[in-house]
């Protein structure tokens, strides 16, 4: 069998070319299904924030109640996420990965029997438990086949899926709660948990026969250009001293990484829970409108991330990468605060907001494998999306609560950009030899 760089080698004479071409079918191989399935995540996961548009209307629910209803989601991710993940590490990203997205599935459709504040609290924590480990599985799986030289763009590109899922959510969610409500007497939010539960299905039971565990089994490249694959990783993991399981669980800078990623996700659930509810407080009411000006900030955000990602791979640097985003997104948030009434002026700011936080998001997970790998990067990636998956529980509550006292969401967004200025300062406590490449 001919192979990719048995092809390149007479054009380029270089080794390196060869390589950017395997790199290149194995991202176009992995990256858009891994994109598709994260979409699906992230779609699932914070449907609920248009669904609290009727919702909490038809249900007589007050902020707080949904403030903790979508925070408990991420109790039950918290609890579960590292035995996800080691389990994950053991059994392989296939399996696992379709497991997981079924079942998902099927507890997010099953949202539209809630009738009760109780009813709400249990079907969300049972969603984080059934989706606990997807997310830092996915992660691991990519870190099976890219060295952490070539992290940035790849999990940009990956991630890019977080703010797509508003592109494309927004107005879907939006134009499903404005069309179908009434239809077969379901309410909007019903059909909503309905139809974007089922894809979820469909594409977890097409990963289990989709994708590939191990670079030695894909067979869909050649014998030199797995070899290549595997010399590339097997060279950088000698550099790397955290190993073992418990590796990833007690070093230091594992659990520094933890809190600044607990700190910049903060920022992230506030845009994810609350973005249309900081529309509609500028004066927004249709449902169709407020999907179509939510999808403005998250479409500005996978450019963003993207741009970002491949300059930091160029230039070899993650620090200023990763802290000036974080800036920027506490400028917007305190811009929309301050203008919260005038959409002009508060939806760029909004813009600016979500452009540094999901720019935040992708930039942070290219630290954790340049120091992880085997069981450790098992353990430690499902550690620090733990403690950061804290922040689901904590800033949608928070936020409800300021809200409900308030009866303003200023105050939240204030909060906020606070706690994302935080999450930069700390960046630069981590040793600078993570933050840059040779």
């Amino acid at each position: 069998m001919t192979t990719i760089a048995d092809r390149a080698r007479p054009l380029t004479g270089t080794l390196i070319n060869a390589e950017d071409l395997i790199y290149k079918k194995v991202m176009l191989r992995l990256i858009p299904f891994l994109f598709l399935c994260y979409v699906c995540s992230y779609l699932n996961r914070i449907n609920v924030s248009f669904a609290k548009l009727q919702m909490a209307q038809d249900l007589a629910w007050s902020d707080t109640v949904y403030g903790l209803g979508a925070g408990m989601f991420f109790i039950g991710y918290f609890a579960f996420e590292i035995p996800s993940n080691i389990i994950m590490y053991r059994v392989g990203a296939r399996r696992w990965i379709a497991r997981i997205m079924v079942t998902w599935g099927l507890i997010s459709a099953a949202m539209m029997f809630v009738n009760t504040p109780t009813q709400f609290y249990v079907m969300r924590f049972l969603l984080g438990v059934a989706e606990a480990g997807f997310f830092p599985a996915i992660l691991l799986y990519i870190s099976q086949w890219f060295p952490s030289s070539r992290g940035a763009k790849v999990t940009a590109l990956f991630m890019a899926a977080i703010p797509m899922s508003g592109v494309i959510g927004a107005p879907l969610s939006g134009w499903i709660m404005h069309s179908l409500s009434g239809v077969q007497n379901l309410a909007g939010w019903q059909w909503l948990f309905i139809l974007e539960g089922i894809p979820t299905i469909l594409v977890g039971i097409f990963a289990y026969f989709y994708l590939t565990d191990r670079i030695e089994d894909a067979h869909w490249l050649g014998e030199e250009d797995r070899k290549i694959l595997r010399h590339n990783l097997d060279k950088e993991s000698t550099g790397k001293h955290l190993h073992r399981m418990m590796d990833g669980l007690k070093d230091p800078k594992i659990w520094l990484l933890s809190f600044i990623y607990l700190f910049f996700t903060m920022g992230l659930y506030g845009v994810s829970f609350w973005l249309p509810t900081l529309i509609q407080a500028s004066g927004v009411t249709d449902s169709m409108h407020l999907g179509l000006l939510t999808a403005i900030p998250y479409a500005c955000a996978v450019v963003t991330m993207i741009l970002v990602g491949r300059s930091s791979d160029r230039l070899k640097e993650r620090r200023w990468h990763l802290a000036i985003p974080g800036v920027l997104a506490a400028v917007g948030f305190l811009i929309s605060a301050s203008f919260q009434s005038d959409i002009l002026i508060s939806l760029p700011a909004l813009c600016l907001a979500t452009m540094g936080v999901m720019t935040t998001i992708s930039q942070f997970w290219t630290l954790p494998p340049a120091i992880l790998t085997g069981a450790a990067a098992a353990t430690g990636i499902a550690l620090a999306n733990s403690i950061g998956s804290a922040s689901g529980f904590i800033s949608p509550f928070i936020m409800g609560t300021i809200n409900a006292a308030t009866h303003s969401t200023s105050a939240g967004i204030i909060m906020l950009s606070g706690v994302l200025v935080g999450g930069c300062l700390l960046v630069f406590f981590v040793p600078k030899k993570l933050l840059t490449y040779k």
